[in-house]
């Protein structure tokens, strides 16, 4: 049998809210209504106050971490806690009026500030409306986020027009003038190199020439503390010959030992040609059924680029020590002088087959080997490439070449990190900034030293002694690195090195005989191919010379200097004629 539940009688009050005053008495004791529980009579005039108001201005938590009101913080004040229970205290016979203490709060923190607006200083004082003091924060939340954006599309702007301004500086114009009787036969887009791949057998030794002095172990433990001044090496010779001009691959050409010439550093800049920003050219000579890849003198080819992939603006002005150019000779400069400095000078050398076959009798010589290799790209074709190494060492009893290249610093604000302060401990950072901002440089001298097979390459870190001073410069350290694991490092392909190398031969080798250049061109990632005059880039081929105030004078130090037999000295005699 289910119980049945009893309500009770429940009084109506016509003349307000809660029972009659007559009947609490009576009806609370005949009733079944709960006892002693508390009750607070209000009319419906009276205002309800809010039982919890988190909108309420509280003491701060340094004052108060508990989050709980007390005595010395106010707590008889109501305004200071989002629990209000001070309306009917004396109504709630019951109740403690010390128990809201006890109160733990939900969330007491003050509304959050905004970051920008210069309004929030003066008016945080101001005495304001709950519901108002939001509607203004979340209005000075929008105009902040407003002026944010705004900045942010000023700065990306001026970025980008800082970008566009410094590149169009720098590769604005054609490494070689174009002439209008120039025809344009073709033109690559850098999209299509990355998705070549050939590969090439092991290749085979026709001849090493020239003498190779051992390298001096002691500076491998070159610190920033203990950096080295960098020398002067003004009385060594140091070539820059093309394929044309070397009689060893004339000699060769005449035994018919190959179908394609060309030299370690052509090979090279093709082989790296999508990492490339600035503009070069490359000289095809198609003579009979043989192809002949030469560079122009006086070509960017015998200059080393700096921060060529960087994103950071280089100064415009041409006579400025930081310029594009001004900062190619330096590198190319240093580049040279490091890789004599590093050698042990006790006289001892390593000679091969035939002497250096661009030296003259007395001629103090820099320290090179050329080896002349061969590579089979088809069955009837094969390619011989002059390549270069800079010294030896005796490792495990064997003798073991080097290739050595320096990278320079010139202002660290420019890269963003200073070498003398990351070098010893974050090595890794460095090298990483430098891939950044130097990626084609760097694959390409580690094209040459895979093309060379050298079985190291050194790579020296030199700045200089003051970011305004570009004839002082002091070696910061000296790293090696085995070629094949340095280019899996940078993510240099060989096979797709060697299709761009397939692809260009098989491109050229449809021409008819007669004289091309390969042009990068300035503005975009693509390379465009021109017939010339057989006469181009002759002693005799004039072409148009540039403006006198768009000749860029690279920087020299004395007078001196410019009688040296140095090979960038040599240009900078030649930029000044």
């Amino acid at each position: 049998m289910v119980g049945v539940f009893e309500v009770g009688a429940v009084p109506f009050n016509p003349d307000g809210w809660g029972p009659l005053d007559s009947t609490a008495a009576t009806v609370s004791s005949a009733t079944t209504l709960p006892l002693h529980v508390p009750f607070a009579p209000f009319s419906r005039s009276e205002k309800l106050g809010r039982i919890a108001d988190f909108t309420r201005n509280l003491p701060s938590s340094a004052a108060n971490p508990s989050n709980r009101p007390s005595s010395r913080h106010g707590a008889g004040n109501p305004s200071d806690s989002p629990f209000d229970f001070s309306l009917y205290v004396d109504a709630f016979p019951l109740a403690n009026p010390e128990d809201d203490t006890s109160f733990r709060l939900v969330d007491a923190k003050p509304p959050p500030r905004p970051k920008f607006g210069p309004k929030w200083r003066f008016n945080q004082n101001r005495p304001q409306l709950p519901q108002r003091r939001d509607e203004e924060v979340e209005a000075r939340k929008r105009e902040a986020e407003k002026e944010r954006a705004r900045r942010d599309r000023l700065y990306n702007l001026n970025r980008s027009n800082q970008n566009q301004q410094r590149r169009e500086a720098a590769v604005f114009k054609s490494s070689v003038d174009i002439q209008p009787e120039w025809n344009m036969l073709d033109q690559i887009p850098f999209s299509t190199f990355s998705k070549l791949s050939f590969s090439v057998p092991e290749p085979e030794d026709l001849l090493i020439c020239g003498a190779l002095e051992y390298y001096d172990r002691s500076f491998d433990r070159i610190t920033p503390k203990n950096e080295r001044r960098l020398e002067r090496f003004k009385n060594r010779s140091f070539f820059k010959v093309t394929t044309t001009d070397d009689p060893v691959i004339r000699r060769l050409a005449n035994e018919d030992k190959a179908t394609v010439f060309a030299t370690g550093a052509i090979l090279a800049t093709l082989m790296c040609a999508p990492r490339s920003v600035y503009s070069w050219d490359i000289v095809i000579q198609r003579v009979g059924n043989k192809l002949f890849l030469d560079k122009r003198d006086g070509s960017q080819l015998d200059l080393l680029s700096v921060h060529e992939t960087s994103q950071e603006p280089l100064p415009e002005a041409k006579d400025d020590i930081n310029s594009a150019y001004s900062l190619s000779v330096e590198a190319s400069y240093i580049n040279q002088n490091f890789s004599q400095q590093v050698l042990v000078r006790d006289g001892d050398k390593v000679s091969f087959e035939e002497p250096n076959p661009f030296a003259n009798e007395g001629d103090e010589v820099a320290s090179v080997a050329y080896r002349y290799r061969r590579w089979k790209l088809d069955n009837d074709m094969h390619l011989v490439a002059r390549c270069e190494v800079q010294s030896v060492v005796d490792v495990n009893n064997q003798k073991s070449f080097l290739t050595v290249n320096a990278l320079n610093e010139f202002d660290p604000k420019y890269s963003g990190v200073d070498w003398r302060q990351k070098l010893e401990t974050q090595r890794g950072a460095v090298l990483a900034t430098e891939l950044k901002n130097n990626a084609n440089k760097l694959a390409k001298w580690t094209a040459q030293a895979i093309l060379a097979n050298a079985d190291l390459m050194k790579l020296g870190y030199v700045s200089r002694v003051h970011p305004r001073d570009h004839f002082n410069h002091v070696i910061l350290g000296v790293v090696g690195y085995k070629p094949r694991d340095f280019a899996a490092q940078i993510n240099l392909n060989t096979s797709n090195m060697w299709g761009i190398v397939k692809s260009i031969v098989d491109l050229c080798m449809k021409l008819n005989e007669g004289k091309y250049v390969l042009v990068k061109d300035p503005t975009k990632p693509q390379v465009r191919i021109y017939e010339v005059p057989a006469d181009a880039f002759e002693n005799d081929y004039v072409e148009e010379p540039l403006p006198e105030e768009e000749q860029v004078q690279p920087p020299t130090e004395d007078a001196e200097a410019n009688v040296t037999t140095n090979d960038v000295e040599d240009k900078e005699i030649e930029a000044q004629t």
